[in-house]
């Protein structure tokens, strides 16, 4: 009989420890659930590479995760590389979340002034002051997501510019002024 009693004071014990303890887990299993962590996965078209990158945890921008994204999106034609706009991360992110997920084909990314001139004199549709030579520009589509479908959530957000080719199956999405065209 003692024996039993004393298992019974255990398990009552250990069961009030335990709902105790739930108790004041859950706010911070909840909390956790609200936690900002934003991340992107990128496929370069040109380079062949890819990239997961968890970049934002908390509102806080994890410089090691730019550093990488900077290096994917470098200048592929002169490897120079340049630091990436984090609104345009923001921008990426909230388009990828409202599409349902995806990877990002990268087609251009930061663009040295050597490279943009380059492009310049073989096509009357890239910009004297690109923003892609701020890093502040991407050409990009985005898998499981037709580009027209892609081009109208982008432009929902009301992030910056939108430019939609649907000859080369791509958009261009920048952190400049709103603005649309294509």
């Amino acid at each position: 009989m003692p024996n039993r009693q004393y298992n019974r004071r255990n398990l009552i014990g250990n069961s009030i420890k335990l709902i105790t303890g739930v108790a004041l887990l859950a706010p911070t299993l909840s909390l956790a659930r609200k936690l900002d962590v934003r991340d992107l996965s990128f496929y370069h078209t040109h380079t062949g590479k890819e990239l997961d990158v968890t970049y934002k945890i908390a509102g806080r921008y994890d410089p090691t995760a730019l550093k990488k994204v900077n290096r994917h999106l470098q200048d592929f034609r002169t490897h120079e590389t340049h630091p990436i706009d984090t609104k345009l991360l923001d921008i990426l992110y909230k388009i990828k979340t409202h599409a349902g997920g995806g990877v990002y084909e990268v087609i251009s990314g930061y663009r040295s002034p050597k490279t943009n001139s380059m492009l310049r004199n073989k096509s009357n549709g890239v910009a004297k002051r690109s923003l892609h030579m701020k890093g502040m520009a991407i050409d990009v589509r985005l898998s499981g997501v037709k580009t027209k479908e892609l081009r109208d959530i982008a432009r929902s957000m009301r992030g910056g510019g939108v430019g939609y080719y649907p000859q080369s199956d791509f958009i261009h999405l920048d952190t400049g002024k709103v603005r649309t065209w294509g």
